[in-house]
């Protein structure tokens, strides 16, 4: 069985830096495409950032120049560096990763809520 857990998030003021973290365990053969979304309330779920297994990144563009999403393979782990938060930023974030087992699926982990503060 595949879980993905995520941790981080979280209050913070306008300005301040949060960083969230995921990680894939169970029986997997390869982790591919990982990363988040974001949901606020009244909002449709949208694209945060995602990362390829060879470490190639895809962002929003309203987070461009402010979050940073790496990876490591090793740990099947994925961080999102998230900078210069706004208040706009305040949503709940989902990690999700797509995992080759017998086949490949698509993974979310449970969410995690980041409030920023004006």
């Amino acid at each position: 069985q595949v879980q993905l857990v995520e941790s981080g998030g979280g209050l913070v003021q306008a300005g301040g830096s949060l960083r969230l973290s995921c990680a894939v365990s169970g029986s997997i053969r390869r982790v591919n495409r990982m990363g988040w979304y974001r949901q606020s309330p009244g909002n449709q779920l949208e694209l945060v950032a995602t990362v390829t297994v060879d470490g190639s990144t895809n962002y929003a563009d309203s987070v461009k120049g402010r979050f940073t999403l790496s990876r490591d393979n090793a740990k099947s782990t994925v961080y999102l560096q998230m900078n210069s938060l706004k208040p706009e930023d305040t949503a709940v974030y989902y990690c999700y990763a797509d995992v080759s087992t017998i086949q490949t699926i698509t993974y979310w982990a449970q969410g995690t809520q980041v409030t920023v503060s004006s």
